[in-house]
Parts: structure tokens; C-alpha cells; sequence
């Protein structure tokens, strides 16, 4: 299942709505990516699926200061 690792974004269920206003469910799925991100505090790099919003968030803020943002616990640190 598609869920990103930090923030547990999982697909969400909306409607499809025509023209003339009849509405249809359907799922709209989070982007998800698998990618390894260097944790400077760590020395190595982690594996991990993330949205591409969490990518964009960990680029400006930094892994721990987003990880701890969202509650995660971050291995090997203390």
C-alpha cells in the first residue's frame, strides 16, 4: 500500500462529479517515492518511501527537524 513513511499519508476517497452533477466514488492516491536520504546526524543514508511533499520538506528543514516535527523516532539518535 502506497503510505509514506513520516507522515503515514495513506489515498483518500473522493468523487468523481459529471456535468450533470452525478458523483461517482474514486480514490486519489498520494504520490509516493522511494528514495535514500543522507542524514547528516546519522553518517549514512536511510531508505525510505516518502510523498513528494515530505521530499520537498526534508530539502528545506532537514530530516530530524521534520522527522521530529511529525513524532517520528529516529533510529541510532538520541
Amino acid at each position: 500500500m502506497a503510505k509514506s513513511a513520516i507522515t503515514g499519508q495513506r489515498k483518500l476517497k473522493g468523487n468523481n462529479v459529471s456535468h450533470s452533477n452525478i458523483k461517482t466514488k474514486r480514490w486519489q492516491n498520494v504520490n509516493v517515492q522511494s528514495r535514500r536520504v543522507w542524514v547528516p546526524e546519522l553518517g549514512r543514508f536511510l531508505s525510505l518511501k516518502l510523498t513528494t511533499r515530505d521530499i520537498r520538506s526534508i530539502d528545506k528543514l532537514g530530516y530530524v527537524a521534520y522527522a521530529k516535527k511529525n513524532g517520528v523516532a529516529i533510529p541510532g539518535l538520541s
